[in-house]
């Protein structure tokens, strides 16, 4: 059905519309073509919700417009809003893309669509349907996650106003020593890994930390990188695309979006194999992915005194698939607006990121399946 869509599209566009660009407007690139199909694929029109254009009052601002313009940004990379009002002046051929008339809204306009979208998540709402449809009746070989940096633009809460149990996988501090005569033993409190295995998936995603702090990871030398802002958490497949995206704070342990993560993917696709990295060898995820009917496949941790363990040859070459999510989150920093993060916010930076996010699946869906 996508396949039909697309192809009845790019008829019709050939047929009619690009030739009249190129009387009227000008050759179309082939960025103009990519955000032709990004919007196409996505229909992203369907989620915005419905304007009476005889409302008394000022003229109401065509939010589809917007949210066009919005995708086509992050299709073309562009670093601000107000590049993107820049390009659409001059641009009559994506101004007629997005829906735009001879006249571009104002930047306070565009601020306030923003944060208008951000408010009712539509992003993630487009991008859960689009997933639903197009994987439908298709099985996903291996779902690969794992987690990227995304640097924010706004003061990190302090480290003590953190719950310990938001920042690492393990529980809050006990008082030492041993209990006093009389006193009863201090319960141990289960981490957020244990808690998900009683949650709901709105309870998990409630449950994770969302705001803006410092966060530390090792990257691919072993040299530890530290970041102010937030952590992007997303499972792809074999193709790249994304099937599932979450942000939270950065200084938030992989670990605790794996079953969350994993929840929702499986609500979305039916996959057979789960692979992670070494960040995630816990046995309530390895659990979570067996109670799924899956195989998980997650990188065995190194001893502190020894050899690391070597997964299954036949296991072993599976894993080798994994780095498929890790050349998306590139993808996303470099070419889809990860590294341009001037809003600020959970929902503002998360709806940021999900334009790209959006923008990526569009076009590699459009890409592997039409």
């Amino acid at each position: 059905m996508l396949r039909e869509n697309v192809s009845r599209y790019f008829a019709a566009m050939q047929q009619n519309l690009f030739p009249g660009f190129k009387e009227e407007l000008g050759t179309t690139t082939n960025k103009h073509l990519q955000v032709i199909v990004a919007l196409d694929v996505l229909e992203i029109e369907r989620f915005i919700p419905y304007q009476s254009m005889f409302a008394v009052g000022r003229p109401p601002v065509n939010r589809d417009a917007m949210a066009r313009a919005f995708v086509a940004k992050a299709v073309l990379n562009l670093p601000t809003t107000e590049s993107l009002i820049d390009r659409l002046k001059v641009d009559a051929v994506l101004r007629r893309i997005c829906g735009f008339g001879s006249r571009v809204p104002s930047s306070g306009t565009f601020s306030n669509c923003f944060g208008y979208f951000s408010k009712l998540g539509i992003t993630d709402k487009v991008h859960e349907c689009l997933i639903s449809e197009v994987y439908k009746e298709k099985i996903v070989g291996h779902v690969s996650r794992d987690s990227t940096a995304i640097e924010g633009r706004e003061k990190p809460i302090k480290t003590s106003k953190i719950d310990s149990d938001e920042s690492t996988n393990a529980p809050s501090p006990k008082k030492k020593g041993r209990p006093k005569k009389g006193e009863e033993k201090q319960a141990k409190e289960a981490t957020r890994i244990e808690r998900q295995g009683t949650m709901s998936v709105p309870e998990m995603l409630a449950d994770l930390p969302k705001r803006c702090d410092v966060g530390g990871k090792k990257n691919s030398k072993g040299n530890q990188e530290w970041w102010v802002g937030f952590k992007l958490h997303m499972d792809v497949d074999d193709h790249g695309i994304p099937l599932t995206a979450l942000v939270t704070s950065a200084s938030m342990h992989d670990s605790q979006a794996a079953i969350p993560l994993e929840k929702l993917t499986n609500s979305r696709v039916t996959s057979l194999y789960s692979l992670m990295d070494a960040a995630y060898n816990s046995a309530q995820i390895e659990q979570a992915v067996t109670n799924a009917g899956k195989v998980s496949i997650i990188d065995p941790k190194k001893p502190r005194n020894g050899e690391k363990i070597k997964l299954e040859p036949a296991k072993a070459e599976r894993y080798k698939i994994r780095t498929t999510v890790e050349r998306t989150n590139s993808a996303i920093k470099d070419d889809f607006g990860g590294r341009n993060i001037r809003v600020r916010g959970h929902a503002k930076v998360s709806t940021h990121l999900m334009f790209g996010v959006l923008a990526m699946s569009a076009l590699r869906i459009a890409d592997v399946f039409c």
